[in-house]
């Protein structure tokens, strides 16, 4: 992580310790988990698929309810009780012994993630104006990179050392950096519960705009982007290219080291919900072109080292991609939910998320490790319609905000300055 990425001291400092912390336990748990399921306790590979994508299913369902909860009662306590909830969850897998009790775990965790986010994220709007939140997001991807690749790093020692005593240690970093997290954002001013201009509580209405839906709907196309480095790279080259085994785990690093090293560059050039949504189309472009470049590697008939090149020119690509997309994404999601409700409406948006991680999965390897070309290119092309209709899906959504006729009739238009966040009470 670079030291420009580091955060001022005070609550945005204490945001990204607790973000440094708690993703060096995620790095851990997602290095080790697949392996202590299926060799320590005993689930099948297909039985541990099919357990996760159920529970993302559950998860994805819990981000609003949960992001309503932090609006109505406050994001710092709701974040707090969400971070010490997870970290509870994992120690819990400590003792799952069958498929039923880990499908309940999981199912556990992907719920206290999902409001975990939407809760944070409510957090991070009361404490900042909207001018600043997106660099303060960027500059804690960044810490999140950083502290995945701790966590991976230990988590490889665990692998290595493959016993059950050495995954019980790498649940416990998890559990108690979520734990510590929880602990930390207590040292954080409170955000009061928002209010509408009337001073009634924020009610449940995010599930009846259905432009933000749509502007959710085209984000999470654009995070199937997710799946493919974790999970299809690695696949497609164990098929077809066994002898770049190794590649897999390092596109992985450069993507983290991407993301580590310039999201907070990229970042810098999303000011408001314009240039939020033009750099979100520049990622659907890029995204396309790195499918274009896999489309090639998957065309065959390459030597080895080219193979290679291409693969690590389209890796490049995908984290040109992903820096665009999120920075642009983040400024959308905050700009477009009201003050007053931004709990329920991060945790609408951040179900993509989990959309991904449940329908990526299968889709992606169906579509590219059967189709190969043709599935590389129908892909590409869903990367940039996504990307293309963010802007005429944001200006409807921008439209549906309050003081949006009012600024038309006047004979301007919403600009890029929105107001300041609520006032935090120290």
């Amino acid at each position: 992580m670079s030291i420009r990425s580091i955060p001022p001291a005070g609550a945005r400092r204490t945001l990204a310790a607790a973000q440094l912390i708690s993703s060096i336990g995620d790095g851990a748990y997602f290095t080790c988990s697949a392996l202590y399921f299926t060799r320590i306790v005993g689930l099948s590979p297909a039985r541990l698929g099919l357990g996760l994508a159920l529970a993302w299913a559950v998860g994805s369902l819990a981000g609003v309810p949960l992001g309503h909860l932090a609006d109505r009662r406050g994001p710092r306590g709701t974040a707090v009780l969400l971070a010490v909830a997870t970290g509870a969850v994992v120690a819990s897998f400590l003792v799952v012994q069958s498929f039923a009790a880990f499908l309940v775990a999981a199912s556990l965790y992907a719920t206290t993630q999902s409001g975990l986010t939407a809760a944070r994220q409510a957090l991070i709007g009361g404490l900042v104006t909207r001018a600043e939140r997106t660099a303060l997001l960027a500059r804690l991807q960044s810490t999140l990179n950083a502290g995945l690749a701790l966590g991976a790093a230990l988590g490889g020692v665990v692998l290595t050392v493959g016993t059950r005593a050495a995954f019980l240690v790498a649940f416990l970093v998890t559990a108690l950096g979520f734990l510590s997290a929880g602990l930390m954002l207590l040292r954080l001013p409170v955000v009061e519960p928002g209010r509408d201009r009337t001073g009634a509580a924020p009610k449940l209405e995010v599930l009846s705009d259905r432009p933000f839906a749509v502007v959710t709907l085209l984000n999470t196309v654009l995070l199937l982007r997710m799946p493919l480095l974790s999970l299809v790279i690695p696949l497609w080259i164990a098929d077809r290219a066994p002898g770049l085994g190794w590649l897999g785990s390092a596109l992985f690093v450069l993507n983290t080291l991407g993301v580590m090293l310039f999201q907070v560059r990229v970042a810098r050039r999303v000011t408001g919900l314009r240039t939020a949504a033009r750099t979100v189309r520049e990622a659907g472009f890029v995204l396309l072109a790195s499918c274009g470049v896999f489309a090639l590697a998957a065309a065959g008939g390459l030597p080895l080292w080219a193979l290679g090149a291409l693969l690590v020119a389209a890796a490049v690509l995908q984290v040109a991609g992903e820096l665009r997309q999120s920075a642009g994404s983040w400024q959308i999601a905050f700009d477009l939910a009201p003050a007053h409700q931004t709990g329920q409406y991060q945790g609408f948006f951040g179900s993509g998320v989990a959309v991904a991680r449940t329908v990526g999965p299968l889709l992606l390897t169906t579509l590219l490790l059967t189709w190969g070309v043709p599935g590389w290119l129908l892909l590409g092309g869903l990367f940039a319609a996504a990307g293309w209709a963010m802007g005429p899906a944001v200006r409807w959504a921008e439209r549906r905000r309050p003081g949006a006729a009012a600024a038309s009739a006047a004979g301007g238009a919403v600009t890029d300055e929105a107001p300041e966040a609520v006032p935090a009470r120290a």
